[in-house]
């Protein structure tokens, strides 16, 4: 499961990874939690080179806008869903800025990544996928 929008050039390595061989086993989700960098926040001189000019959400329809973007920005192709305006699901898995998980077959955590995007390391998720597949 992927939470938060990941950086391009993170994103782009582990698009590759989650079109590769698992593609067909496993289900991948990204949960849009917020936008890391609003204009009205901590807006870094990345996104303003890239014109990802975003202020924070003040409503779910502004949050699934904005989700939509993240989506057709970073060429998204598989499923995405929204966190609640409650930021429930942020606030449940630690989420901030952006985090991977496997969701085991039992319906517990079988992976938790580090903090993206520096926790961001395809080779541990492939193993934690394998030993799920194992099971």
């Amino acid at each position: 499961m992927w939470l938060q929008p990941l950086a391009p050039a993170v994103s782009a390595n582990l698009r590759i990874f989650v079109l590769s061989q698992y593609r067909k086993q496993v289900q991948f989700l990204l949960v849009y939690i917020r936008e890391a960098h609003p204009t009205d926040g901590w807006q870094v001189p990345r996104n303003e080179q890239e014109k990802v000019l975003l202020e924070t959400a003040k409503s779910i329809e502004q949050k699934q806008d904005h989700a939509t973007a993240c989506v057709r920005k970073l060429d998204i192709k598989f499923t995405t869903v929204i966190d609640g305006m409650d930021n429930k699901t942020e606030l449940s898995y630690t989420a901030w800025p952006d985090r991977l998980y496997l969701v085991g077959r039992d319906g517990n955590i079988a992976f938790k990544s580090g903090p993206g995007p520096g926790g961001f390391r395809p080779p541990d998720l492939e193993a934690a996928i394998q030993k799920e597949l194992a099971r």
